[in-house]
């Protein structure tokens, strides 16, 4: 099975993964645990007075003490009204501190996904990011839990009734003893199968949540491409992987039951033969032998639990580490000790011999060099693959060159606080993001604290306060996941009239209007022409017509620029620009 794309895997034990989900995570509650344990302990207690209650009864019997006979049935219901009690305060007090683990665990790893670098978050599909927060986490929870009612409550239990046992016959109590151990090797080897099998299923079951989300959204192109039985076939092969780990874990699983109950019965067997040998001899009553064989009995039930403890704190450990391995990753991307704020004297924006590579090697630019005087207009054009998004990332240290600088108002990025940076940039890309929440809020995105008026201004600007006046509930409309209530062309408005609240020096335009209808794309690009006077732009457009009026053209191919100039000097040079513009409106690259 493939390791995580985002993070390497944490290593690490079973003991050395719970003591740092104890240390880091459930001991800040250990106020809550201490009143958990006090129940625990009722639990514990209540339960051992079983067998002496069932004890004290046959002596009474025995005995033909009627008088004592009116306590038995208070004896019995004061213990399980005490067992109750007890329990439900354990069960609710566990439940609150593992609840609250995970829900603190959604936050960091929320926190540190957000704050993870571009690159990392691109090499791991968000659906298997996602299912972090809910399979994997479930499967934290329910370990929380059973370690806590049975690798505490049970232990307790069993610890009190073995001293019931040994009060009433310490000579069979330590038989019992002897023949604990016997089950422990075998369920210690099953549990490490399992968690290894665990982990692997639960990287199968993000693969599928990756595989569903990606088919599901596409169902548009898998209908006109008639891919139907294609996506049927890729699905029974990754639903038939996922059967067979599941299989193999419940097998895993499956085996502790019998073995509990095969060396159970061994047990008791031994257990049965020498109490009929001593009450034989006389060495033990009717009522120590009833009252053992109860604590016996109801030892079983914790017994058979811790057994089977084993495989849910392995599959939790197992998902552990793939949150621990999101929350180790710290971002390659931060501020430099001593970092400053960006002295902004206008955005102009400057690489100097600029080469980058991805973590595999692959280079995607090569020794650049590239000013973007304050307030023009520079347009990077090229084919797929060239290189122009990768100068976009850089500039707002989305990712950082491998040679080479990037500067800002001759200040270099890296020596800059990443907050001061991005306040200084605003983006408008071809793919949209809207949150589903209002349209005012979409728009508020662009600045912190911006008021009402401030919002619709931005929307007047963007040409949206009037489609945005006529929804339903105007600026107050939810516009839906990813904005799917909306048109693209309105969408693109939004995603514009973020970017004029944000009022930033410097404006990367991001193939804006290449998505849009004629109608949307003129309303659109007027308001862009708007938005870009008096800033430092720069364009990506594979649209020649859209950057003829950019102060310079800069032609990119294969990580490098082959040359530039305003649209008039390329034509009349007949170079690269020259054979796309050709290749682009006339279909000649002659």
């Amino acid at each position: 099975m493939k390791q995580d794309a985002l993070t390497p895997a944490a290593s690490g034990d079973t003991w050395t993964l719970a003591r740092r989900l104890w240390r880091d995570w459930v001991r800040p509650y250990r106020s809550t645990l201490a009143i958990t344990l006090v129940f625990i302990l009722g639990v514990a207690g209540s339960t051992a007075s079983y067998p002496l209650v069932i004890n004290w009864a046959f002596e009474r019997f025995a005995a033909n003490d009627t008088a004592s006979l009116a306590w038995i049935p208070v004896l019995v219901i004061f213990v399980t009204a005490l067992k109750g009690a007890t329990l439900y305060g354990q069960v609710s007090t566990t439940n609150r501190v593992a609840s609250a683990v995970v829900r603190d665990m959604q936050a960091a790893m929320l926190d540190r996904l957000v704050k993870a670098d571009l690159l990392q978050l691109g090499r791991e599909a968000p659906a298997a990011l996602a299912q972090r927060f809910s399979t994997d986490l479930t499967f934290v929870q329910t370990a929380l839990n059973r370690s806590i009612t049975s690798l505490i409550r049970d232990v307790a239990m069993i610890l009190a009734l073995l001293g019931t046992m040994l009060w009433l016959d310490w000579q069979l109590a330590l038989v019992s003893f002897l023949l604990l151990p016997v089950a422990a090797w075998p369920i210690a080897a099953i549990g490490e199968r399992l968690r290894r099998t665990a982990r692997a299923t639960q990287q199968q079951t993000g693969d599928m949540a990756s595989f569903l989300t990606e088919s599901l959204a596409g169902a548009r192109m898998v209908k006109t491409y008639r891919l139907e039985a294609d996506v049927s076939r890729r699905g029974q092969s990754v639903f038939e992987s996922l059967h067979t780990l599941r299989v193999r874990a419940a097998n895993a699983a499956g085996r502790v039951e019998p073995i509990l109950e095969a060396l159970g019965g061994f047990a008791v067997a031994i257990i049965l033969v020498l109490i009929g040998w001593r009450l034989g001899t006389g060495g033990s009553t009717l009522g120590q032998f009833t009252g053992f064989v109860s604590a016996l009995l109801i030892a079983a039930q914790p017994m058979r639990s811790l057994g089977n403890v084993n495989a849910v704190v392995q599959e939790g450990m197992a998902a552990a580490q793939r949150i621990f391995a999101i929350l180790d990753r710290a971002p390659d991307i931060h501020d430099a000790p001593g970092a400053v704020a960006l002295d902004a004297q206008g955005g102009a924006v400057t690489l100097e011999n600029v080469t980058f590579r991805y973590g595999t090697g692959e280079t995607a630019l090569v020794n650049v060099s590239l000013h973007v005087p304050a307030g023009k207009t520079v347009a990077l054009v090229g084919r797929s693959g060239a290189g122009k998004s990768t100068i976009f990332n850089l500039v707002p240290r989305l990712a950082d060159a491998s040679e080479g600088r990037v500067l800002v108002d001759g200040q270099d990025v890296r020596t800059l606080t990443l907050s001061s940076l991005r306040d200084s940039i605003a983006l408008v890309s071809q793919d949209v993001v809207l949150f589903d929440d209002t349209i005012a809020a979409n728009i508020g995105f662009g600045r912190a604290g911006a008021s009402r008026s401030d919002i619709e201004a931005a929307a007047r600007a963007a040409a949206a306060h009037e489609f945005i006046t006529a929804q339903p509930e105007g600026y107050d409309t939810v516009v839906g996941d990813r904005g799917g209530k909306l048109s693209g062309g309105e969408r693109q408005r939004i995603a514009l009239a973020r970017a004029i609240l944000r009022n930033a020096p410097i404006l990367l335009l991001d193939e804006a209007t290449s998505a849009l209808d004629a109608e949307s794309e003129s309303l659109v690009q007027a308001a862009l022409d708007r938005l870009s006077t008096g800033r430092t732009t720069l364009v990506i457009a594979h649209r020649l017509s859209t950057v003829r009026r950019a102060d310079l053209i800069v032609v990119m191919d294969r990580g490098q620029v082959v040359e530039q100039g305003t649209h008039e000097a390329l034509i009349a040079g007949n170079g690269a620009y020259a054979a796309l513009y050709r290749l682009q409106f006339t279909g000649d690259a002659a």
